[in-house]
């Protein structure tokens, strides 16, 4: 109960500043929330999705894998489909991770979306705390300026107690968005290294197999 008071003590304290800078917690709580849910899931369906891929190579079953591609919800699996589509047209390895660089480009804008945000209103929620500060310092000296000597102190330290209130509560936003925007960062890198490295491994199989000819000079010749 003593914890509660003194959170609910804190924010009338505060002033008015205490609301935009809750705003934009909660917003950005939200969007790191759904971004790792989102990027747990991608993750789970890439792995689920090259098992599957994985399988159908070792079955030289092709024309399933680009089915594939256009059924599963995985970005690894529409990645990899488009570099076996492409076998039907071309045989060297070049124009296979050209095609697979395309939809690899198709899929980082969905991983990386929106977690950009959190670094801004981290940002905002610090600039919000400041502004917060400047305008209770300001409402400090002009309470001292204009005030009755006798309320003075008083006065000088309710305005002191918004001016630190919103700085404590702007940095207190910040700082956990922050480090969700880079653990964010870090699980988006490494689910961009997973999938191309599943790609190479595909064409690594498929070029053992003589399948895909291993550069372009010695398919012209």
């Amino acid at each position: 109960m003593d914890t509660y008071n003194t959170i609910v003590r804190f924010f009338q304290e505060g002033g008015s500043f205490m609301l935009p800078i809750s705003i934009v917690l909660a917003l950005g709580l939200a969007i790191a929330i759904e971004r790792f849910m989102f990027l747990a899931g991608a993750l789970r369906k890439n792995r689920n999705a090259f098992n599957e891929i994985e399988s159908l190579l070792a079955e030289n079953k092709y024309d399933a894998i680009v089915k594939l591609g256009t059924q599963q919800a995985a970005p690894i699996a529409r990645i990899i489909s488009a570099g076996i589509g492409r076998m039907s047209t071309s045989q060297r390895r070049e124009d296979i991770e050209y095609a697979m660089e395309e939809g690899l480009m198709e899929a980082v804008p969905r991983l990386e979306k929106r977690t950009a945000y959190l670094g801004t209103l981290a940002n905002i929620a610090t600039l919000l705390g400041l502004l917060g500060t400047i305008i209770g310092l300001i409402a400090a000296f002009t309470a001292v300026a204009n005030a009755d000597p006798a309320e003075k102190a008083s006065l000088l330290s309710q305005s002191i107690s918004v001016a630190m209130n919103t700085t404590a509560f702007g940095l207190i936003a910040a700082i956990p968005l922050l480090a969700f925007h880079s653990v964010l960062q870090t699980k988006t890198t490494e689910i961009i290294d997973s999938m191309e490295m599943a790609g190479v491994k595909c064409l690594n199989i498929l070029i053992n197999r003589q399948e895909v000819s291993p550069n372009t000079r010695n398919s012209d010749r």
